[in-house]
């Protein structure tokens, strides 16, 4: 029987920050890696950008790192748990829910700078668990508190997702597993 809740975060945290995960081109992870954060240009602050605070679900998305240029580098980005919570807060979610009018959810979209979206989880093979992870889409007025404000490190880890996707592919699940970040349940329900 499976214990975990249909949606929960789970993530890399501590007492003060939360890491998400982002895949970007060469020249925007160049120039973030170089600052410490994301440097405009290349990366463009008037898009929305998504984070994800599970690993297996950004190399699901980024296949491991090699799905396309645009994708090819994996960052680590631990920002401030305030921040990320702050998100949360003011946020909706990505689509409108079944029988919302078309005012109200343009309403809502037009106060909430953040969208929620749940996909389903992913296991080492990259195939969809039951359970689902969270995307958080961070546009308008909070793409500038994200990159200036919430940050506060990040790290390449374009290497290790390119090591443990070829365990993978060699059929090293259990070397793979020991390489996968220690995500758990994170305290906050949305």
């Amino acid at each position: 029987m499976n214990d975990i809740p249909l949606k929960q975060i789970g993530a890399v945290y501590d007492d003060r920050t939360i890491r998400v995960y982002q895949a970007y081109s060469h020249q925007i992870a160049d120039a973030a890696l170089a600052k410490g954060r994301f440097a405009s240009p290349p990366f463009k602050m008037e898009r929305m950008t998504w984070i994800k605070p599970s690993f297996l679900w950004m190399m699901y998305r980024a296949g491991w790192g090699h799905k396309d240029d645009g994708q090819s580098r994996i960052l680590a980005i631990d920002i401030t748990r305030d921040g990320f919570e702050w998100a949360l807060q003011h946020s909706c979610a990505s689509h409108a829910e079944p029988g919302m009018a078309t005012e109200e959810w343009e309403s809502l979209k037009a106060r909430s700078p953040v969208r929620v979206q749940w996909d389903p989880e992913r296991n080492l093979h990259l195939e969809p668990l039951d359970h689902r992870a969270i995307q958080i889409g961070i546009g308008g007025p909070a793409v500038p508190l994200y990159v200036n404000e919430w940050i506060s490190q990040t790290t390449d880890i374009t290497a290790l997702a390119h090591r443990i996707g070829g365990l993978v592919a060699d059929g090293k699940l259990d070397e793979a597993g020991a390489l996968l970040p220690d995500e758990r349940p994170y305290p906050l329900v949305i």
